[in-house]
């Protein structure tokens, strides 16, 4: 699909990946829609940016989904492709009754992946309605895999990516909406900074091969170390398939 001329909406936008995300898109001529909980860091995020405005809100509460979807669509008509991108993580020990590893994995639950499925249920009409869109979910290396740091983190993003499977295949007869996934590794920045995220790789190298995906209409990209669990997953399927 094309990578410029697009109205594109991007959750989680003010830092981070998103915001590398609105960087990458933005130069490339697009008009960019971030959002975010935190007014002070979107201000802030809009002056590293050219041709972008902001939607504070907390999409995983319903009622700023709706108002966010409503302002979307009224005051951005032409909008046509959507990041869902915005997350959240707990180190969740298993193992201590104390941490209350069942309200975390809700937390986390809601807002990584039953809010997206809301969100973009809000948004498909309008998506639809366009002549070329996209839904761009941001899963993670973790969906393939759970680990002990972040087991329900994990699980979150696994059936975030499950979903996305069920949607494009859902959408693969209509010629106006591709389904995209994005399955980040380790990144560098504030959200994994407590899991080591000084050693992950750049947003910046996540919002690049996003823009080649677009463009070549690839719909699954691993970035980084995803990249070999991905290409074994692929063989695998392959090797049973035939």
């Amino acid at each position: 699909m094309k990578t410029s001329g697009n109205t594109i909406f991007i959750s989680g936008g003010s830092a981070g990946i998103g915001l590398a995300m609105a960087k990458k898109l933005s130069a490339a001529g697009n008009k960019i829609i971030i959002n975010g909980r935190n007014e002070e860091r979107l201000q802030k995020a809009l002056g590293e940016l050219e041709n972008t405005v902001a939607i504070q809100g907390d999409l995983s509460e319903k009622r700023d989904r709706i108002r966010i979807a409503k302002e979307l669509i009224e005051n951005h008509p032409e909008v046509n492709i959507i990041i869902n991108n915005a997350g959240i993580a707990f180190l969740n020990d298993l193992n201590n009754p104390e941490v209350k590893s069942a309200e975390l994995a809700a937390l986390e639950m809601n807002t990584n992946y039953l809010s997206v499925i809301d969100f973009t249920e809000l948004m498909l009409p309008q998506l639809l309605g366009q002549e070329n869109a996209a839904i761009v979910n941001i899963t993670s290396i973790a969906a393939f895999r759970g680990n002990p740091y972040g087991p329900t983190y994990a699980a979150s993003k696994a059936a975030l990516h499950n979903y996305t499977e069920g949607l494009r295949d859902k959408l693969a007869e209509n010629e106006n909406v591709n389904v995209f996934e994005v399955f980040p590794p380790l990144v560098n920045t504030e959200f994994s900074a407590a899991i080591g995220g000084a050693n992950g790789i750049p947003p910046a190298e996540v919002a690049d091969e996003l823009v080649l995906a677009l463009a070549k209409d690839q719909f699954e990209v691993p970035v980084g170390e995803s990249k070999k669990i991905h290409s074994a997953i692929q063989e695998a399927i392959t090797k049973i398939n035939n």
